[in-house]
C-alpha cells in the first residue's frame, strides 16, 4: 500500500508563496461613492387658497403705498397753492392770518410748539413705561403683574378728549404749585423761568398730558418684547451669580433695546399728531418761548382743529401745508427710528 503524502509546507514557506502571488504595490480596492440623500420634493404651491393668499397680501402691500403716495400728493398740491399766494416766508413767520391784506401764515411756532411738547412728554413717559414694563415682566408676582397690565391696557383704549377734559378741568389747576416750585428751585436753568403770571395753560402742561397719554402705549409694547427675552439668558446670568437688577442690565435690556426704541417711536408719532387733548389744555398763541412753564404756545394738530372751520379757501390751503410739514415730520422721525433699529441689529449680529 503506498500511503498518501500532503504536501505540507512550513509557515515561512506560505508566506513566501503569498508574498509572490499578491503585488505589493497594488491599489486598495475601491470603494463605493457616498449616496447623497435624497432632497425633499418642495410642496406643491399651486393650490387655489395659497395663490389667493398671495394676491390679497400683494394687493394689501400695493394698497398701503398707493394711500400713502396719495395723501403725500394732495397735501403737496393745495400746500403749494397756500404758499405761492404767502407774501411772507412760511417756515419762519410767526403770524398766522391768511385772511389779511396781505395774507401771512407761518409754521414757525406750530413747529416749535410741536417738537417742544413731544419731547417733554417723551422724557417724561419713556423712563416711567420702561419701569413698569419692567416691574410686571420680572419683578410682580403674577396674581398683581395681571391686574396692572390689564389696567395699562385700559388706558390705552381711553379716548383723547376724556384725556384734554380731565386735564383741563383737573390738570390746570392743581399743576399751577408745580410751577411754581419749578420757579423757585429750577428757575435759574431758564427753561423753568415762569415770567408771566397765570393758568397753567403752557406747553409743560401738554407735555405732561402726553406723556399720560402715551404712557400705556409705551408700557404694552415694551412689557411683551421683555416677555420674550429668552429664559436661557436669564438663568445663566443667575446660576453666574448676578442680581435681578445685573439680569435686566446685561439680558434683557440688550435684548429688548430696538423693541422699546420702537415703542418710544408710536408714542411719539401720538404725540406729534395728538388735537383735542392738546386743543382742550393749551391757550392758543403766536409767540415763542424757551419758557416752557408761560402760558401759550401752538401745535400743528392744534392749529388745524382751532382754526379750520372759520377758514377761507385759502386759509384751509395753509392749514393743509402745516399738516405737509406734520406728514413729513412724522415720516423723519419714523425713518430715523427705523435706521437706529437696523444698525443695532447689524451691530448685534457683528457680536454674536
Amino acid at each position: 500500500m503506498h500511503r498518501r503524502q500532503g504536501s505540507s509546507r512550513s509557515p515561512t514557506q506560505t508566506g513566501k508563496t503569498m508574498a509572490s502571488t499578491t503585488p505589493i504595490d497594488s491599489p486598495p480596492p475601491m470603494q463605493a461613492p457616498p449616496v447623497a440623500p435624497q432632497q425633499p420634493k418642495p410642496a406643491k404651491t399651486g393650490r387655489a387658497g395659497d395663490k389667493v393668499f398671495l394676491a390679497l397680501s400683494r394687493g394689501s402691500g400695493i394698497l398701503l403705498l398707493v394711500i400713502m403716495a396719495s395723501i403725500a400728493g394732495f397735501l403737496t398740491y393745495r400746500a403749494s397753492i397756500a404758499i405761492s399766494k404767502d407774501e411772507g416766508n412760511f417756515l419762519t413767520t410767526f403770524d398766522w392770518n391768511p385772511a389779511g391784506d396781505p395774507p401771512v401764515f407761518g409754521i414757525a411756532v406750530l413747529l416749535f410748539g410741536t417738537v417742544v411738547s413731544s419731547v417733554i412728554a417723551m422724557v417724561i413717559a419713556v423712563p416711567i413705561a420702561v419701569g413698569i414694563a419692567l416691574f410686571i415682566s420680572h419683578y410682580a408676582p403674577r396674581k398683581l403683574a395681571a391686574p396692572i397690565a390689564y389696567v395699562v391696557d385700559l388706558l390705552a383704549a381711553v379716548p383723547s378728549i376724556i384725556y384734554g377734559i380731565w386735564g383741563a378741568l383737573f390738570l390746570v389747576p392743581y399743576l399751577e404749585g408745580l410751577n411754581l416750585w419749578l420757579d423757585d428751585y429750577f428757575g435759574w436753568t431758564y427753561i423753568f423761568d415762569k415770567t408771566e403770571v397765570g393758568v397753567a395753560r403752557s406747553l409743560f402742561t401738554v407735555g405732561i398730558l402726553l406723556a399720560i397719554m402715551i404712557l400705556p402705549i409705551v408700557t404694552s409694547v415694551s412689557r411683551e418684547v421683555f416677555l420674550q427675552v429668552p429664559r436661557m439668558n436669564e438663568e445663566a446670568a443667575l446660576a453666574l451669580g448676578a442680581t435681578r437688577w445685573e439680569v435686566i442690565r446685561m439680558s434683557v435690556l440688550p435684548f429688548g433695546r430696538s423693541g422699546v426704541i420702537s415703542a418710544s417711536m408710536l408714542g411719539l408719532g401720538r404725540a406729534l399728531g395728538e388735537t383735542m387733548a392738546v386743543a382742550t389744555v393749551l391757550s392758543p398763541s403766536f409767540l415763542i418761548s424757551l419758557h416752557v412753564l408761560d402760558p401759550g404756545g401752538g401745535t400743528f394738530a392744534q392749529n388745524i382743529a382751532a382754526k379750520f372751520d372759520e377758514a377761507n379757501e385759502l386759509g384751509r390751503d395753509a392749514l393743509i401745508a402745516s399738516g405737509l410739514v406734520l406728514f413729513v415730520l412724522t415720516l423723519l422721525v419714523n425713518g430715523a427710528a427705523r435706521l437706529i433699529i437696523a444698525r443695532r441689529k447689524e451691530y448685534s449680529g457683528a457680536n454674536a
